[in-house]
């Protein structure tokens, strides 16, 4: 007789075959104490992915690429599968050693007031230096632990956009939520940003998330500028209309923006650690990260048509 999963880990894929066997391989590997099942959802992949996941997980559920959405689709694969807390991980999230989902389930097993809990990610060994620079400034790098709560609507409000915007960071790159929470508050639908909209939720509603630095994957991209500016400009239109916030909010910090991101993309090249990003790309993305934060915050503002892409 199976037993009950206590873990259910919800996987979105699409053609992962370059990094999928490795995680899958990773996660049997984990050192724990108590049962897990992997639930995946695949989005129409045609690499062989979906071969390889009916023979690794315990629940395959395949939807058309067009469906996809970043909060209703995980919200699929929560509803399918069964453990009391849920690890929601991306297809190119490796972890980083044997004791990660121990590690990562620990907070959640010992305090019920914690709703999720959230993971460390570390640069992959190919990571740019202009990578890693970025990485490194994001919350989810950091190797202190950390609990946020908020006491109610009246402190939220109280706090400048910035402010509301660190005090909600949660990454559904490596999560794990409870799912008695979930229940209550499901993932939104929307292009982006599904998990910050859902600690913005949870901790309004009286819960408390934490940051777990001993639970590290392997995780960071190398993307085109086109690529970076179309996320970029998608992200921060949803997080003006989260949080109001604008990080430059008009030309001539954009001006300004451009030039120091030029400036610090040369150094980061000539002195950081890490592969050189050659073709031009860190001076393109010099100008893409600073024009789509503009222009994405500048489209909520005036009611603009979001952007759109196939690829975020």
């Amino acid at each position: 007789m199976s037993l009950t999963p206590l873990v259910s880990i919800v996987l979105p894929t699409r053609n992962g075959m370059a990094t999928l066997p490795a995680l899958l391989d990773s996660i049997a590997h984990q050192r724990v104490d108590f049962p897990v099942e992997i639930v995946a959802v695949d989005s129409a992949s045609s690499d062989g992915t979906v071969e390889l996941l009916r023979g690794r997980v315990d629940q395959l559920i395949s939807i058309s690429a067009d469906a996809f959405d970043h909060g209703l689709t995980r919200n699929l694969g929560v509803e399918r599968s069964s453990g009391e807390l849920v690890v929601l991980l991306v297809q190119d999230a490796l972890p980083a050693s044997d004791a990660w989902l121990a590690a990562l389930t620990a907070p959640l097993r010992a305090e019920d007031r914690l709703a999720g809990v959230f993971a460390r990610q570390l640069p992959r060994p190919d990571a740019s230096a202009i990578t890693r620079y970025y990485l490194a400034r994001w919350v989810a790098s950091s190797d202190v632990a950390r609990r946020v709560a908020i006491a109610g609507r009246a402190e939220f409000d109280a706090l400048d956009p910035a402010a509301r915007f660190e005090r909600c960071a949660f990454d559904n790159v490596c999560s794990c939520i409870r799912r008695s929470v979930w229940k209550a508050h499901p993932f939104r639908s929307t292009p982006i940003g599904e998990d910050i909209e859902w600690a913005k939720e949870v901790l309004l509603a009286g819960y408390q998330l934490a940051y777990v630095p001993t639970a590290a994957v392997i995780h960071s991209h190398e993307r085109s500028a086109r690529y970076e500016f179309a996320r970029t400009a998608t992200l921060h239109r949803r997080l003006h209309e989260l949080f109001r916030l604008r990080t430059i909010p008009t030309l001539p910090l954009l001006v300004r923006a451009i030039g120091s991101s030029l400036v610090l993309h040369l150094r980061c090249q000539t002195k950081g650690t890490g592969v050189f990003l050659g073709g031009g790309g860190a001076l393109a993305l010099a100008f893409a990260w600073p024009l789509g934060q503009y222009l994405g915050a500048l489209s909520a503002v005036r009611g603009w048509k979001a952007f759109r892409s196939n690829t975020i």
